[in-house]
C-alpha cells in the first residue's frame, strides 16, 4: 500500500517512524511546507519523492495521512477524498463543527476510508480499560484528567518554531472528550467550561477547565494548561466502581501505583503505530475504522458547545 504523509514536522515524523514498522506499506511521498526541511526528512526516511504540492503526493498514493496545521485539514481532507484516496486526518480533524460535518458528508459521498487521529483510543493503557469495561468488569464513575504543557512560545513538540498556533480546546481537549465518550459508551449530555486570560502574542487561552457528564451519571473533570512548567503531557485517572487506574500515554498503574503490564494488549506499545495499523487494516478490509470521522463527530459537537460557553462571539468559519 502506497502512503503519502503530508506534514514534515514532529508529528509527521512520528507517523513515519510508525509506518516503518508496518509490513506491506511504502511511503511514496512526503508533502511539506518548508521545502528544505521536507527534503531533509525525506532523505532521512528514504522517501523517494517530496513536494510542497499535496496534489503531487496524492497522485503517488493509495492513502494520505494529514499531519498538517489544523486550518488546512478541511480543505486538504476534501481534496484527498475527492481524488478517491483514503485519508487519516490528525487530531483535531477541524476547528469547527461545521467543517467536521462537511468532511463526514464528503466521506459518505466518496466511499473512502476516512479516519480521525484520535490516538487515545489505541494507547494500550486505555485499551486495557476499554476491554474491562466491555466485559462488564469496570464502570467509570469519574475520569479526572490533567493535560499540561509549557507553551508560552509558538514551538512544536520537537522545540522548533511553528507556523500555526496550538489550541487547548480544539486539540488537547478533543483527545479527552472523545476518550471519555468512547470509554463510557455514551454521548455527553451536559458540559461546562471556563478559560483563563488570552495570551497577548499567541491569541489563545493558556488555561482551561472543563466538566462534563453522560446520561448514566459518569463525570469528566479536565484541567488544561500551556503555562505548566513541570511534567508535561496528559495524566488520566479512572475512578471506577471496581478500582482506580492511572494512565500516562502507554503506561498504566492502579490507584496505589502498582504498575500494570499492558505489553500484551496489542501488537505494539506505540499508540501512533496502532492508529496507523487500524487505518491500513480498514482500507484492506474495506470497513469503517475505529475513530472514523463519523465516530468522532460527537466529540466535535461537544467541543462546539464548549466553545459557545467560553467564547460565544467566535464566528464559525464557512
Amino acid at each position: 500500500m502506497k502512503i503519502c504523509v503530508a506534514g514534515q514536522g514532529a508529528f509527521g515524523q512520528k507517523h513515519l517512524d510508525a509506518l516503518k514498522r508496518i509490513s506491506g506499506v511504502e511511503v511514496t511521498s512526503l508533502v511539506g511546507g518548508n521545502q528544505d526541511a521536507t527534503a531533509e526528512i525525506a532523505k532521512k526516511y528514504g522517501i523517494p519523492h517530496h513536494t510542497g504540492d499535496l496534489s503531487e503526493g496524492i497522485k503517488r498514493a493509495d492513502a494520505v495521512i494529514l499531519t498538517t496545521p489544523t486550518k488546512m485539514h478541511f480543505r486538504q481532507g476534501e481534496q484527498v477524498m475527492r481524488a478517491g484516496k483514503h485519508v487519516l486526518v490528525e487530531i483535531p480533524v477541524t476547528d469547527s463543527v461545521e467543517d467536521a460535518e462537511k468532511l463526514v458528508k464528503i466521506a459518505k459521498e466518496t466511499g473512502v476510508v476516512a479516519m480521525g487521529g484520535h490516538v487515545r483510543r489505541f494507547n494500550p493503557s486505555h485499551q486495557w480499560i476499554h476491554k474491562r469495561i466491555e466485559k462488564g468488569e469496570l464502570k467509570i464513575q469519574q475520569m479526572d484528567v490533567q493535560t499540561y504543557f509549557f507553551r508560552r512560545k509558538n514551538i512544536n513538540a520537537a522545540g522548533n518554531a511553528r507556523s500555526w498556533t496550538d489550541h487547548l480546546l480544539w486539540h488537547h481537549a478533543a483527545h479527552t472528550i472523545d476518550l471519555f465518550q468512547y470509554q463510557a459508551g455514551e454521548t455527553i449530555s451536559d458540559c461546562y467550561a471556563v478559560q483563563g486570560p488570552i495570551h497577548p502574542q499567541l491569541g489563545i487561552a493558556m488555561d482551561m477547565g472543563i466538566v462534563a457528564k453522560v446520561p448514566s451519571g459518569a463525570i469528566l473533570t479536565l484541567s488544561l494548561s500551556f503555562n505548566n512548567d513541570g511534567p508535561l503531557g496528559s495524566f488520566f485517572r479512572y475512578i471506577c466502581d471496581n478500582g482506580t487506574y492511572k494512565a500516562f500515554y502507554d503506561d498504566l498503574s492502579d490507584g496505589k501505583d502498582n504498575k500494570i503490564d499492558v505489553s500484551k494488549v496489542d501488537v505494539s506499545m506505540d499508540g501512533i503505530e496502532l492508529e496507523d495499523r487500524e487505518f491500513i487494516a480498514a482500507i484492506r478490509e474495506k470497513r469503517e475504522p475505529n475513530a472514523s470521522l463519523q465516530q468522532v463527530l460527537p466529540c466535535m459537537h461537544v467541543l462546539g458547545k464548549l466553545e459557545q460557553i467560553i467564547d460565544p462571539q467566535r464566528k464559525a468559519h464557512a
